[in-house]
């Protein structure tokens, strides 16, 4: 027995050294400082800058940095479009969101490979990834919120995490792609005056408000790439700064990846912000803060620099290791055959899978937010008008930062494909986007009224909203108010003026609106963001009740938005739902179903790794209903110390018809903690309150008549 018991160890421990010894041990940090060290000076330099040039003699093929992955491989022709990150913050489902950022890395790596075959080295072919954005989106009328998952620290970096770790793979040794946290810190518009504002945030919006997002993605992700910002913070040019980049970033957090600045950014420091007088002066404190390699090409005078004596060349070196050793765990800097992920092709591109995901995530993203009694449509109803400026249009799918699909289902596509073939269908697009009709005579209105429903699509696209330069009927990208074109409510208006009951309006657009009149216009009201390729098969379930509604605000609607504060100032006070006491129309979090669940018998239980909170769901409907579980928490202070309420855990439960469940949440200390004046947090003494429900506790949301419960506990 003992014989064959030293048999058995023996043969498991033989097998132990032969898988330890066919996994390699990689010193990619060793490695990179050994290739720094046979470059040149000028081959140094040339490998800071997005657009590097190859080094044959090293073996290193040339390479561009530049890569975007906001929802989809972007930029870089055929690939899956997802929707825009707005409406994936809008599923509160970090774990498909994963999924998603796996399914764009496995397309990311199957580009790259074609793209080297074919000898191309273009822009948008390689494997750094500049996403995900996770900025806060602090105000409706900024163009780019449409790229964030919404208003909130940690809803933001949750799902940002969730799509790190899934664009990065899990393999111990090699990244499937290089992901990218962006734009640290305190961007979040106004786009005009990004390259030259100077914004001064109190600690406590900083700490609270501004960074808790990224920290996360650094230390739980554990993502490869930081960009930083265009804007100055505290005097620094964020791409420039030493307090962000080298004090908070990497000796606080540890960030051990290597870090980009936004593309011009250095340029900035000395054209925009004028903190330099010449750009040696500007790639000496761009370098010195801690950035590792430029877009754009201020960098090619680094060679003055090091002649001045502003900078070394082991100030060089020292930038270049994150760099090089990036491109290793990518297995790319040098031909590496141990790298897991050479095996994609073409058929990875776009494939069912894929098409599936992209569908589901379209469906669990977009928002009900009012139906009295109109959905879901019946798939034999005799008469249906489809109408509006986005409603045959694919544009109004994809938001901004798109790839292109060899597929979209437009809404109207994806309503008609639901009807009876019995169904008589009409669509005429009624208005245009955002200018007048100048005919009297409009068809489409009498048509929207003959019909027994009409469904219309209406709200912003690309063309309103974006960012700097992309929006052709906007401030450099960013809105001056949050209503939606007059054009289009004045058709709306003339409809509604007609048309008793049936009236459907579906909101496209990457940001909150002004939803007042609309609501008082239509019998139901759908937000569908920009859903992307699958948009209309999405739609075309929901509103015919093949799949019931789940998504939820990720973003603060509010009802007027000439009381919102100014757009320049980034003082947090009265701003998203953690510091907003009136002018809420709907509220962060909130959504309707076809049925409704109701909470119940909230237990808390208050301990020294936090709190347990467990809650009593009961679905009295005849739907199958998957209900967004929110848990907030108001700690001592709030409203003067502490925000009014915050978001500290949340679940995607699914209760079937006439079911009860019970829901968990361990709360960790540190999301119960209160960040001072002086940016340091604490855990407060004192009365906490718990609220679960389906929406940020507020008297908007009471009157809404939103489901949840609350309790408190002293901690």
């Amino acid at each position: 027995m003992r014989k064959n018991l030293f048999t058995v160890i023996c043969l498991l421990f033989m097998t132990a050294v032969t898988a330890e010894a066919q996994t390699p041990v990689k010193n990619f940090e060793q490695q990179a400082r050994d290739i720094i060290a046979k470059m040149t000076l000028e081959e140094k330099i040339s490998q800071m800058m997005n657009e590097t040039p190859g080094i044959p003699r090293l073996g290193i093929e040339p390479y561009d940095w530049w890569n975007e992955g906001l929802h989809g491989v972007g930029r870089d022709g055929r690939a899956t479009v997802f929707p825009q990150p707005i409406g994936l913050g809008a599923t509160f489902d970090p774990a498909l969101v994963k999924r998603i950022g796996d399914a764009i890395a496995t397309e990311g790596r199957a580009k790259y490979i074609v793209a080297r075959r074919n000898g191309n080295y273009a822009r948008y072919t390689g494997l750094t990834f500049w996403s995900p954005n996770i900025n806060i989106f602090r105000d409706p009328r900024w163009g780019r919120g449409m790229e964030t998952y919404g208003e909130d620290p940690f809803l933001t970096g949750t799902m940002g995490t969730a799509y790190v770790q899934g664009m990065q793979g899990n393999d111990p040794t090699y990244l499937k792609v290089a992901a990218c946290g962006k734009h640290f810190a305190v961007h979040s518009g106004p786009e005009a005056t990004r390259h030259t504002v100077n914004v001064e945030p109190s600690k406590r919006d900083l700490w609270e408000t501004y960074l808790p997002a990224f920290r996360m993605l650094v230390q739980q992700g554990k993502v490869e790439t930081i960009m930083g910002a265009y804007n100055r913070v505290y005097g620094e040019s964020a791409s420039g700064s030493k307090i962000l980049l080298t004090d908070v970033l990497r000796k606080q957090w540890g960030f051990k990846g290597h870090i980009v600045s936004d593309c011009d950014a250095v340029t900035d420091i000395y054209k925009g912000h004028k903190i330099a007088k010449t750009e040696a002066e500007a790639c000496a404190i761009a370098v010195k803060a801690g950035l590792n390699v430029e877009c754009g090409s201020t960098f090619k005078a680094m060679k003055e620099a090091l002649d001045q004596h502003l900078i070394t060349e082991a100030d060089l070196d020292n930038a270049l290791v994150p760099l090089m050793v990036t491109r290793l765990k990518l297995g790319i800097l040098q031909p590496d055959a141990d790298c897991p992920y050479n095996h994609f092709t073409e058929d990875d591109i776009c494939s069912d899978e894929h098409t599936a995901l992209a569908k589901q995530a379209a469906t669990e993203s977009m928002v009900l937010l009012k139906n009295e009694g109109v959905l879901p449509i019946k798939k034999d109803i005799h008469t249906l008008f489809v109408t509006g400026a986005g409603a045959a249009d694919a544009f109004w799918l994809m938001g901004n930062y798109f790839g292109i699909s060899n597929r979209y289902c437009t809404y109207l596509q994806g309503i008609v494909s639901k009807v009876s073939s019995g169904t008589a269908v009409n669509y005429r697009p009624g208005v245009l986007e955002s200018t007048h009709t100048r005919n009297a005579i409009n068809w489409a209105v009498d048509e929207a009224v003959a019909a027994e429903v009409t469904i219309i699509v209406m709200g912003n696209n690309g063309n309103l909203e974006g960012e700097e330069g992309e929006a052709i009927d906007s401030e450099r990208g960013d809105r001056d108010n949050i209503s939606v074109p007059e054009s289009q409510m004045k058709f709306l208006r003339d409809i509604r003026a007609r048309k008793p009951g049936g009236v459907v309006v579906v909101l496209t657009g990457g940001s909150p609106v002004d939803v007042r009149e609309i609501a008082q216009l239509c019998d139901a009201m759908v937000m569908a963001w920009y859903p992307g390729q699958e948009g209309g098969y999405a739609l075309g379930d929901l509103l015919f009740g093949d799949a019931n509604f789940s998504g939820r605000l990720p973003v603060t609607f509010p009802a007027d938005g000439s009381a919102l504060p100014p757009f320049e100032d980034y003082s947090m006070r009265g701003r998203t739902y953690k510091y907003m006491v009136d002018n809420i129309y709907y509220p962060f979090g909130y959504g309707l179903h076809y049925g409704q669940v109701d909470y119940s018998n909230l237990r808390v239980k208050a301990n020294k790794k936090g709190a347990t909170v467990t809650a009593t769901l009961t679905n009295s409907s005849k739907h199958d209903i998957c209900e967004t579980v929110q848990l907030y928490v108001t700690a001592p202070g709030a409203g003067v110390s502490a925000p009014l309420e915050q978001l500290v855990a949340f679940r995607r439960v699914d209760v079937a018809a006439g079911a009860t469940v019970d829901v968990t949440f361990d709360v960790r200390p540190e999301l119960l903690m209160t960040v001072g004046e002086d940016g340091l947090s604490r855990l407060t003494r004192g009365l906490y309150t718990f609220t679960v429900g389906g929406a940020a506790p507020s008297t908007r949301t009471q009157q809404l008549l939103v489901p949840m419960v609350s309790a408190q506990a002293r901690i």
